[in-house]
């Protein structure tokens, strides 16, 4: 039987905390203060009699039985989110809603072909669409604030608790204005010569970029911009003389229509999977199923591959 002194605002502190990895982030986001929220977690590991966390430089880190805890808090509160959007449905105040997260790899040029797919197919489902890092979006599918993610497959660890369903393959190029130096004698170790636009650490191409660094003798960048703002590297690439490191799906339009251009460098050692990702706990609607038909007909169209 649950303890009845476990009470919401324990496990939402909780998760939260966890998913911040600081006191104070957690507590701005929650619009609480940094005491009242250590004074809640205090509580809660001592109605369960266990220290769910521990504080170091690096921030909060989950102890063994933290993590075996925030499991089943996130399936926990990801089923009660469920419960209100079905009570919500059923008063018949709302139309439908599939909410989908969209990693920058796949937000420019797959997803719209993809929202016009799914809008002749289901014109009366409202659909939602968030976009941002990998990290972030990941968290809010297994909080239940996303019904799907679709985009690059994550770290091990990042993916713990997550379905995968490869869609197709895709690799990292490196991206520079028309008319860049580099196009006239291409050379990727030279690349550290000029501002490089470089995915920060938690990116799902990090470490698929690092192998091609490292692979091709590349050294020690100096003049480093870490983001995965697509807004920001298209506007600064195309104006400066940058070199951005970016999945050909983010920049794909604009290499398509020639404002930017791909550098003639080898990188299939970046090619990595794009799918689907969703909670293993659930089972998809009427909706999902009809968006991953959607996909599918994309995927066809394109012609892409896994």
């Amino acid at each position: 039987m649950i303890d009845r002194r476990i009470k919401f605002r324990h496990i939402q502190c909780f998760v939260e905390i966890a998913r911040e990895r600081s006191l104070k982030l957690a507590a701005d986001k929650l619009h609480l203060t940094q005491p009242a929220i250590s004074k809640t977690l205090k509580e809660l590991e001592e109605i369960i009699g266990a220290s769910l966390m521990s504080r170091n430089r690096a921030g909060i880190q989950l102890t063994r039985q933290g993590k075996v805890f925030l499991h089943f808090a996130q399936i926990s509160l990801a089923s009660l989110q469920q419960g209100l959007d079905g009570v919500e449905r059923e008063g018949g105040s709302a139309r439908e809603t599939l909410k989908v997260g969209a990693l920058p790899t796949v937000a420019a040029s797959f997803m719209p072909p993809v929202v016009r797919e799914f809008a002749a197919m289901a014109p009366d489902v409202m659909l939602q669409i968030m976009d941002g890092p990998h990290g972030y979006l990941i968290e809010r599918l297994k909080l239940g604030e996303l019904d799907l993610v679709i985009g690059r497959l994550g770290r091990p660890d990042a993916m713990e608790g997550v379905s995968f369903t490869q869609l197709y393959s895709e690799q990292v190029d490196l991206i520079v204005r028309a008319g860049h130096p580099l196009l006239d004698n291409p050379d990727i170790k030279k690349v550290i010569d000029w501002p490089v636009i470089y995915p920060p650490e938690g990116a799902a191409i990090r470490p698929l970029v690092e192998r091609l660094m490292i692979a091709n003798g590349v050294g020690e960048i100096p003049n480093k911009i870490e983001t995965v703002s697509g807004a920001f590297g298209r506007i600064y690439t195309r104006n400066t003389d940058a070199v951005w490191i970016i999945s050909s799906g983010v920049v794909q339009n604009e290499t398509a229509d020639g404002h930017l251009v791909r550098l003639p460098f080898e990188t299939d050692i970046t090619k990595g999977p794009v799918g689907l990702m969703t909670r293993p706990d659930t089972q998809p609607g009427a909706a999902e199923q009809l968006f991953r038909l959607a996909v599918q007909s994309v995927i066809e169209d394109q012609g892409l591959t896994s």
